[in-house]
């Protein structure tokens, strides 16, 4: 199993993977995300931000940057793009767009979730903001590939058990929809193929 891999390579995968984009069946709502890496000190890494605990579903959740469309957006990049700009203050000219994910359903919520992949150049002065983001966490991508920190079962959040995939980082647990497309990332880059 691969537990290692260049950017070079990761943007020759990308930029060569044809996601399978569906439109947004009408009962849910259209959403974008970004997967960052950020190459730091620490080596090629991802950006996650830990939501500030307000009422409804996502509070309290580690996520990717993104969140629902807006009339104004162009596409569904767009989206990924512009929220990135509005949570963790990363302008949209700086971010490198390698490419996509296919769409998928939130678990949790009526959303339906585009995922791309980009890269925020280092250094960079990131400007979280407070109402959406408690505290960015960077994790080094090799972290996330090692399999001793990946697992399925249940979690327990705020009174509820969920099964998931979940990636554990110190005391930092990613799961649901993020792990869910974490997952399908780096079997994507394992394999040619995304688990969905």
């Amino acid at each position: 199993m691969k537990t290692d891999f260049s950017t070079a390579e990761i943007k020759e995968r990308i930029f060569q993977n044809t996601p399978t984009i569906v439109p947004c069946p009408d009962h849910l709502k259209p959403a974008s995300i970004l997967i960052p890496f950020y190459e730091n000190e620490n080596g090629l890494s991802l950006i996650f931000m830990m939501r500030p605990d307000y009422p409804g579903v996502h509070g309290a959740q580690i996520s990717f940057p993104g969140g629902k469309q807006d009339a104004s957006d162009e596409d569904q990049l767009s989206v990924a793009l512009r929220e990135t700009e509005e949570e963790i203050g990363v302008k949209r000219e700086d971010i490198e767009v390698w490419g996509g994910l296919s769409s998928r359903q939130t678990g949790m919520s009526s959303y339906w979730v585009t995922p791309f992949v980009g890269q925020i150049p280092y250094p960079y002065e990131f400007e979280p903001d407070p109402a959406e983001v408690d505290r960015l966490i960077i994790i080094p991508f090799a972290h996330l590939l090692d399999p001793k920190y990946a697992t399925y079962g249940d979690f327990d959040f705020k009174g509820y058990t969920f099964p998931s995939q979940m990636y554990a980082y110190g005391d930092d647990v990613v799961w649901g929809l993020t792990a869910r497309v974490l997952k399908g990332f780096i079997s994507f880059l394992r394999t040619g193929q995304e688990s969905l």
